[in-house]
């Protein structure tokens, strides 16, 4: 008997492999897809809250809690579920606010020149040259450790890449001749620069902006796990992998640290795939074109 396939199913199919042509990035998307599904909606289905203690101190994995629970009785499944909304909103909120500063300074500096080119490339050497940790370190200890902190400090220490990124896009097409065409059309100023430069430079922006979340993230888990970053009650991956500075939970408890640690790791290794699958499409369509 013949299978039926919708058209649409086919080709959305076709689209998929298109924009991320490799199995790896296809991959790494439904792995994010599926973790933000999970660590938005199981938490709510069945009311847990990971700061409540509900259980003895350091019980084992068992039914009624798949990872066990933490040294004061707190569930781990559900501190590892909250604690990867936060994860993946600081991953994403520093990313977004990176590609928000970098990009329209980047289109500035570009097609600007002048002062202006040296002014903000100049600015880019010195947030790049700048030691992150030690800022994110003085930051957190005058205004106390703080999602949006670390959201607002890992989003300025990554707005200068971006920018380069978009600076070097912007050199490229600024003197094109469907540039001068547009002007003699009565576009210009901003106009110009989002109507005409931007769809031509912003397509490296996406992989920069999933490989920056990654990074992100891995700064977020680091700074917890040191105790500068989220502290407890909250939960964040990087602080639940802290218990495992105890020798004994190390070596005795590996399921404290081992789902959170291998869900960081799986988590930056799915956005960079994205990232260079999206890298990939572009290299091709480029090859593509006449």
């Amino acid at each position: 008997m013949a299978c039926w396939i919708p058209a649409s199913a086919t080709k959305g199919g076709e689209e998929m492999k298109r924009l991320l042509p490799t199995r790896s990035a296809r991959l790494g998307l439904y792995f994010l897809l599926c973790e933000i599904a999970i660590v938005l909606l199981v938490p709510l289905l069945f009311s847990m809250d990971g700061i409540t203690t509900v259980g003895g101190f350091w019980e084992s994995p068992s039914l009624r809690h798949p990872l066990g629970t933490d040294d004061v009785g707190r569930d781990l499944l559900a501190r590892t579920l909250l604690g990867g909304r936060i994860s993946l909103l600081v991953g994403g909120g520093a990313a977004t606010l990176s590609v928000g500063i970098g990009l329209p300074l980047g289109l500035l500096a570009g097609y600007r020149r002048g002062a202006w080119e040296f002014a903000i490339m100049r600015l880019a050497d010195i947030c790049q040259a700048f030691p992150g940790t030690v800022l994110i370190l003085c930051v957190v200890a005058i205004t106390g450790p703080s999602v949006w902190i670390l959201i607002l400090v890992l989003g300025l220490l990554g707005w200068a890449g971006i920018a380069r990124l978009v600076y070097a896009g912007t050199l490229k097409v600024r003197e094109l001749p469907y540039l001068d065409a547009a002007r003699l059309s009565g576009v210009c100023g901003a106009r110009l620069l989002w109507q005409e430069i931007l769809p031509n430079i912003a397509a490296p922006v996406l992989p920069a902006a999933a490989q920056r979340a990654g990074r992100a993230i891995l700064s977020e888990s680091s700074l917890s796990f040191l105790g500068a970053g989220i502290r407890a009650p909250h939960a964040t991956w990087g602080n639940i992998i802290h218990l495992a500075t105890s020798l004994t939970v190390l070596a005795h408890r590996p399921w404290v640290w081992l789902v959170p640690g291998g869900l960081t790791i799986l988590t930056v290794l799915a956005l960079n795939a994205v990232g260079e699958g999206i890298q990939t499409a572009i290299a091709q369509e480029g090859g593509r074109r006449p």
